[in-house]
């Protein structure tokens, strides 16, 4: 495994809220702030604001505590920022943490991108915060070093500028009636990079746009083992999520069941995506209540010592 390299620009955040189907594609900023410490953080303080204004990793063993979406990370690794098949985005995120099994698995993977397809590199986008836990815009997973998001463009063959990782934007790739992938940017390269990734044994499951999965169905060929791994899910038009296997042997990880036996390209699997309430879903009547944000107490209490340590 490469050192890792820590970018001190990266150790900042900021706290505008988006809509997490389109906060992949929300752009940085070069003048990154500082979130001032919460005066009296208590029970009904949400974690994402403790855990949002950590800037570094416990320098305990690296391990994966709770569940992808509802808990944190121990000894985080940071990916370095370019590496000789890819390059981080969004710096100012100070995203690019996980476990050594995820910073394995994207050194792997990006290796094996130019491989099987016309891609210099990957564009790597969120993985977790330094200590993961709950962040304070775009994600409800992502929270305990196995999570990590790939845009669908291609790296560039030249080292991006900090203002191009900032603003540079991916490729929507669906087409804009959302019923298959646009012609005019989706290429074989998407499907063999994708493919990839999904046949990686440490991949638990890979989340794209239904329009996507479509396309993957319809041009995979006889091979189609590794579909299964690849499911639909809301946004991802901009890039696929990729989610790692509880690493081996580690009692504290939550493992997700199982995705279901078929590559899921019968007509029946993809039509609710493809079914008017949710192509074309009814304007909410009335304010819409968010859903209550998790607290410390809602997280494995081995979060609390995973805060608060060094």
């Amino acid at each position: 495994m490469r050192k890792s390299l820590i970018l001190p620009v990266g150790f900042f955040c900021f706290t505008a809220m988006f809509a997490v189907a389109g906060w992949a594609q929300q752009a940085g900023t070069m003048d990154p702030k500082v979130l001032p410490p919460i005066a009296h953080p208590g029970p009904s303080t949400p974690a994402k604001q403790l855990f949002g204004r950590v800037l570094t990793p416990t320098e305990a063993a690296a391990r994966s505590i709770g569940f992808y979406s509802r808990g944190c990370l121990a000894g985080g690794i940071a990916l370095p920022v370019n590496g000789p098949d890819w390059q981080v985005m969004r710096l100012s995120r100070n995203r690019n943490w996980g476990t050594p099994q995820l910073i394995s698995f994207l050194e792997r993977f990006a290796r094996e991108v130019p491989r099987v397809s016309q891609w210099p590199g990957i564009l790597v986008g969120d993985m977790s915060q330094p200590r993961g836990g709950p962040m304070l815009t775009g994600h409800a997973s992502h929270q305990i070093g196995l999570d990590v998001d790939i845009w669908l463009k291609p790296m560039p063959p030249y080292t991006l500028s900090r203002e191009q990782r900032e603003e540079m934007m991916s490729t929507n790739v669906v087409r804009s009636d959302r019923l298959d992938v646009d012609p005019r940017y989706w290429t074989p390269d998407h499907l063999a990079v994708i493919r990839a990734a999904a046949e990686d044994p440490e991949v638990q499951r890979i989340f794209v746009n239904a329009a996507i999965k479509k396309a993957l169905c319809r041009e995979a060929g006889p091979d189609r083992a590794w579909l299964h791994k690849v499911r639909p899910f809301f946004g991802h038009d901009y890039h696929f999520h990729v989610r790692l296997v509880c690493p081996a042997g580690e009692s504290s990880c939550d493992p997700q069941e199982p995705v279901v036996q078929g590559d899921g390209c019968s007509k029946a699997d993809l039509a609710y995506w493809f079914s008017d309430a949710v192509l074309h879903p009814r304007p909410q009547l009335g304010p819409v209540r968010p859903r209550p944000a998790l607290t410390l107490a809602d997280l494995p209490a081995t979060c609390r010592t995973v805060l608060t340590q060094r």
